[in-house]
């Protein structure tokens, strides 16, 4: 077992998988075909969201979120510092200001008390938005998010690229997806090869709001519209006589060329069809880490057995992680840290961000340690990684 590498995430591509691509390649349409619409509709269903806008990555679609939400220079949008720097830094792409909240150290998501005290701390208006980030998979109950954004006005775009498939129960009793819209204006999701659903690269928006679908479809190619009823040239000017000829178009705003291809499409549709099973498969996985670890004396938190969880990440926090961290890649395991609060990125300290700012997130990161996490982990496989941390602090 030493022998083989032990990611903390792999992808897993099937025949099937394969077989998908091969014969959109051999198709008419490599990009901007019919593979496209049939993902984003999939994609929808399986949210429980109206809409669904497919884009290059996840990157790209929380810029295009933050550009049909008009984010504006001077702008300030609160969000936690662990996440990956694309949920902070879309802000800043609009010229927005980024606050970062502390998190919650039992859930490792955005603290709704941390935010609160933001809100309360500054005159009305002051604030414009929210992203709150399923963290690890875990899902934030975007129920109290919602009401507090309604009091101060602000919009939600949720960052569920680690939680396709998880959901939060709300105080009705109902299970709410993971981008399903109901409490959210957009979320986005990410179809890097670790996470849930791989496409390569890529990403989705998803969202119930007909308005900002329409907008996002706009930026997500060059600003370019091709409707008949929103031209503000005249027929004429556009070559034709009664009508606008089916070749016009117009770029009425700067968008930019945020397009997925039909081929990785292709790839997402494939992987949506055993998506439940991965999701599964990682519930498992965690269960073991819970039974193997509850109790431990090097452990300080991990990330446990919760309802809803999707499980991007597993995550423990453990004293001497340093040392544990090269243990396990001594031995082919190579787990990952997630991760450097951003607030504390060279970038963001140039705006007066400093240690000491989000105790809780910089608590949190210096203990934290992400196990391989991925359905095709064999138990084989957990179990040489459960043991080596045995071994690591117990000999």
């Amino acid at each position: 077992m030493a022998n083989n590498s032990i990611p903390y995430g792999r992808q897993h591509i099937t025949d099937e998988d394969i077989q998908a691509v091969i014969e959109t390649l051999r198709s008419d349409y490599l990009t901007q075909g019919p593979k496209i619409k049939e993902f984003e509709e999939s994609f929808a269903t399986y949210i429980g969201a109206k809409y669904a806008v497919a884009v290059a990555n996840g990157t790209a679609a929380l810029h295009l979120c933050a550009m049909a939400l008009n984010v504006e220079p001077g702008d300030k949008v609160i969000t936690t510092p662990i996440t990956f720097a694309a949920s902070a830094n879309c802000i800043r792409y609009c010229g927005g200001e980024v606050v970062f909240g502390d998190i919650n150290p039992e859930t490792y998501l955005l603290d709704i008390n941390s935010v609160r005290d933001l809100l309360e701390s500054s005159p009305k208006g002051t604030y414009k938005g929210i992203v709150p980030v399923d963290f690890a998979g875990r899902s934030i109950d975007l129920e109290v998010f919602k009401a507090l954004a309604e009091e101060y006005n602000l919009w939600i775009v949720e960052d569920a690229c680690h939680a396709p498939g998880g959901y939060f129960v709300d105080t009705q009793g109902n299970e709410q997806r993971c981008g399903n819209g109901n409490f959210a204006d957009l979320a986005i999701f990410s179809f890097h090869p670790v996470k849930h659903i791989a496409s390569g690269e890529g990403g989705m928006i998803t969202t119930n709001d007909e308005k900002l679908y329409y907008k996002l479809l706009q930026l997500r190619t060059h600003g370019i519209i091709k409707q008949d009823n929103l031209y503000t040239n005249t027929i004429e000017f556009a070559g034709g006589d009664e009508a606008y000829p089916s070749w016009y178009m117009e770029m009425q705003t700067l968008g930019y060329n945020y397009r997925l291809t039909d081929f990785q499409a292709a790839l997402g549709i494939s992987q949506l069809k055993r998506a439940d099973q991965g999701i599964k498969r990682r519930r498992e996985l965690a269960k073991r880490y819970e039974n193997a670890f509850t109790g431990k004396d090097y452990i300080k938190r991990q990330s446990g057995v919760v309802e809803g969880h999707a499980y991007h990440l597993y995550i423990l926090e453990v004293r001497d992680r340093l040392g544990l961290y090269n243990y396990l890649r001594s031995k082919n395991i190579f787990a990952q840290i997630h991760y450097i609060p951003c607030h504390l990125m060279p970038y963001y300290r140039q705006f007066g961000c400093k240690e000491g700012d989000r105790p809780h997130s910089e608590e949190y990161y210096r203990g934290c340690i992400s196990l391989p996490m991925y359905p095709t982990l064999s138990e084989e496989e957990q179990e040489y990684v459960i043991s080596t941390i045995h071994q690591y602090f117990h000999g």
